[in-house]
């Protein structure tokens, strides 16, 4: 029977999880090594494997307590890469939809509907009712939405996920997945050495919704989800605007 870590031991195994990863990832970063480069708002050449390595030690330390959180990360992860690989000017989910109808699919569609069916996936695996299962999916997608649009300068994304994941602490060990991984590489992002990019800000969203999901009651799910949807709609104003 695998031993499932405590909120210390969470939080460790996802830190040097993460700063594993990260040393290899800078180290032989797979690929053209241009694609881990991007410009940061001062126009500063900042790395991108902190956003994939932060995405690694949050899975793996959330996968013995919750295999459906490690799931939603992974795949949270996977759409924001291929967004950090093929996005565009584009913002909001409008435009993307607004593409998609006339049968261009962008990699706002891919996360928008990946994310958002990996979420409900792992909601409806976490939870017994229909009614929470469709609110925890919701929760989950709906921080990984708003971790990412948050991360706009360095640090925000990854101090938003320990202020939203401490609490969470005091109700079991899952939130520690989260904060042990944004904590790894908050020195580097503070620091514009490196940035999470829509890998790394989607999974960290989705490894802390996902521990808010599991703590949560209907209550707590339903409060959790409107003030995500009202963010939301907040971030689709502000794209448009």
């Amino acid at each position: 029977m695998t031993r499932v870590p405590g909120r210390i031991g969470t939080f460790a195994v996802a830190f040097g999880a993460t700063r594993l990863a990260y040393g290899q990832l800078r180290r032989r970063p797979p690929g053209n090594p241009d694609s881990w480069e991007r410009t940061n708002h001062a126009g500063r050449r900042v790395l991108l494997q902190a956003g994939q390595a932060a995405a690694f030690g949050s899975a793996v330390a959330a996968l013995p307590a919750a295999p459906p959180a490690a799931l939603a990360v992974a795949a949270a992860a996977a759409c924001g890469r291929y967004d950090d690989l093929r996005g565009d000017h584009r913002r909001g989910f409008r435009a993307h939809l607004a593409a998609l109808r006339d049968g261009e699919v962008t990699s706002g569609a891919v996360k928008l509907f990946g994310i958002g069916a990996a979420s409900l996936t792992a909601g409806a695996l976490l939870k017994e009712k229909p009614l929470d299962k469709v609110l925890a999916g919701v929760v989950i997608a709906g921080t990984a939405h708003l971790v990412n649009l948050v991360d706009v300068r360095p640090g925000r994304a990854g101090l938003l996920v320990l202020g939203l994941g401490a609490p969470g602490l005091l109700r079991g060990s899952l939130a520690g997945a989260s904060m042990g991984a944004a904590a790894a590489v908050l020195g580097d992002d503070l620091g514009e050495v490196a940035m999470l990019g829509d890998a790394g800000a989607h999974a960290l969203g989705a490894a802390v919704g996902s521990a808010i999901a599991a703590s949560n009651g209907r209550l707590g799910l339903a409060a959790h989800a409107a003030g995500l949807v009202a963010a939301a709609v907040w971030g689709e104003r502000a794209a448009s605007a």
